[in-house]
């Protein structure tokens, strides 16, 4: 890799016609990720695209006009200092949040090389380019606030808001809530049997960590393999994965930890009034995010609960 210091006037333009080529198609990238879910934002990113497409016109005008018509190729992965960027088709499916992160670290890391760049040039006509440009990125912001304004009227971000909250539900609330109402639910058995049997919080915690434990890991991968996401429109198959292994084991894991304590009865009381703790977060998210009447909630979950709670105690008392 050079350093940007060792970059000769020649390849300091070159390399920022490469940045405004990379941004164009960046931007390009992202108008097209956006485009079935969230086509106001899209358009957004479609004006920003041509005022990147408009600075590498200008950036190869001036560079004809003073070095000919060769430009070579120094790219961002060539010269020290730049921020490694993941191509945009690796964090699909995109979200609102993600992308205008994106975007804002983008025109931060371009606009700073435009200041640095500026400083050390030597030609009057070059410095003045790279000044302006410095400023158009600096207020690019602001410009991308007018494209909302233009492009996204009210009952279009309403609607684009509301899109975002299904993608949130659909790709993390929804294996989520599964594996939560899986681990805290189908532990209740063997934990309690294991306590009731043996009357030792010891033995209960071992069970019941290796139930919950065990749960999360058959639970992720069969959350992780049941689709690629492609169709559904689930998300990245690991990540929904990860989330449901995780709050499967979560979930199992809340009326384990009481067992740690060695007075057995105390150890109970605290693991029961987990498990209603449980049962009533997992009847809330229900009706927060799947918009589950609270009633049907709480009996659906209540009566799921209560039958595997009562299975364990008569196999644990037996």
């Amino acid at each position: 890799m050079r350093n940007f210091n060792s970059l000769s006037e020649p390849e300091v333009l070159a390399l920022a016609i490469s940045l405004e080529e990379e941004d164009e198609r960046v931007y390009a990238d992202i108008a097209e990720g956006l485009r079935q879910n969230f086509p106001g934002s899209a358009a957004m990113f479609d004006g920003m695209r041509e005022e990147e497409s408009g600075h590498r016109r200008r950036l190869i005008e001036l560079y004809r006009q003073k070095f000919g018509d060769h430009i070579p190729l120094i790219r961002r992965q060539d010269v020290k200092g730049f921020i490694y960027r993941r191509p945009v088709w690796l964090i699909r499916p995109l979200g609102l949040d993600t992308v205008r992160n994106l975007a804002a670290t983008m025109e931060m890391e371009t606009r700073r090389f435009y200041e640095a760049a500026a400083q050390r040039s030597t030609d009057p006509g070059i410095r003045q380019l790279l000044d302006d440009l410095a400023q158009e990125e600096r207020v690019h912001q602001v410009r991308a606030e007018e494209l909302e304004e233009d492009k996204l009227e009210a009952s279009i971000k309403a609607q684009e808001d509301e899109a975002n909250r299904r993608l949130f539900v659909l790709q993390i609330v929804q294996p989520g809530l599964a594996g939560l109402m899986d681990g805290s639910v189908s532990t209740l058995a063997p934990v309690f049997a294991a306590a009731l049997a043996t009357h030792s919080s010891w033995d209960a915690f071992r069970v019941g960590l290796a139930a919950s434990l065990g749960a999360g890991i058959s639970m992720g991968f069969a959350e992780a393999l049941s689709d690629d996401g492609t169709l559904t429109g689930r998300g990245h198959p690991w990540v929904r994965g990860l989330v449901c292994g995780a709050m499967t084991a979560l979930g199992g894991v809340g009326h384990t930890l009481p067992f740690l304590l060695s007075d057995f009865r105390a150890a109970m009381t605290i693991a029961v009034l987990v498990v209603i703790a449980e049962l009533a977060s997992i009847t809330w998210i229900r009706n927060r995010y799947m918009e589950t009447p609270p009633l049907s909630a709480a009996l659906q979950v209540g009566l799921g609960g209560a039958l595997v709670f009562v299975t364990g105690v008569l196999i644990g008392s037996s």
